[in-house]
């Protein structure tokens, strides 16, 4: 364009001219530079709001949840401790000498009748039997306050071998293995007591039981019949 051009319409020279182009362009600048800063300002708006996720605000939520470490069981860790405790163990007894006394339970105790029936004045008879299961000899006493021999008739006590005893009673026999002791009782048919004294009633004919106890141990009792 002819610079007479623009003196010509009164706008004044061409340096008048490039100030209005450079201002028009810096104004364009001005307007793409706001829309820039306004389009990443609504992109960066998201992140700024998810930042309370990751705040010391959120820290207590985690700390009421449950605790996910694992608990031992308090059934399988006493079971646990009682299977690694050393079990205690029992002393061995000591062994039984010979002589000794028996022990109970080494002792095997019977008694048996002669017949079931007694007729007129044969006496009833009752044969006595203890033998020694134990692994050596031992001693025991059988008088006749150590082993009674009873007999009854219903809840009547008619006779006893532990009645009208002079002495001590005592009748201390070595007992071998196995080997049993044997002793032969005969009933005279009179009834026995405490009272010692005087002649002693003679029983009536009946049904009768009979029975033997030593200490703890007893026997199958035996029924026989007086006629």
């Amino acid at each position: 364009m002819d610079p007479d051009t623009f003196r010509s319409d009164g706008l004044g020279g061409p340096d008048i001219y490039w100030r209005r182009r450079m201002l028009v362009l810096v104004a364009l600048l001005v307007v793409v530079a706001v829309v820039a800063w306004a389009c990443s300002r609504s992109a960066s708006g998201p992140q700024r709001s998810a930042a309370p996720l990751s705040t010391p605000a959120s820290e207590p939520v985690l700390a009421n949840l449950p605790s996910l470490t694992p608990t031992p069981s308090p059934s399988l860790g006493a079971s646990q401790t009682r299977s690694q405790s050393p079990k205690a163990t029992k002393a061995a007894p000591r062994p039984k000498r010979p002589g000794e006394p028996c022990a109970e339970r080494d002792l095997v105790l019977n008694l048996e009748g002669r017949t079931e029936v007694y007729t007129g004045d044969s006496r009833p008879g009752f044969m006595l039997t203890l033998v020694n299961t134990g692994k050596v000899m031992c001693t025991t006493d059988v008088g006749p306050r150590a082993v009674e021999i009873r007999i009854t008739s219903g809840e009547d006590r008619v006779w006893s071998s532990a009645d009208c005893i002079s002495g001590d009673g005592l009748d201390i026999q070595r007992l071998e293995r196995g080997i049993p002791y044997v002793r032969m009782i005969e009933w005279d048919r009179r009834r026995s007591g405490r009272d010692c004294v005087g002649d002693r009633t003679a029983a009536r004919p009946g049904t009768y039981v009979v029975g033997v106890r030593a200490g703890k141990l007893t026997a199958p009792k035996a029924v026989f019949h007086l006629r």
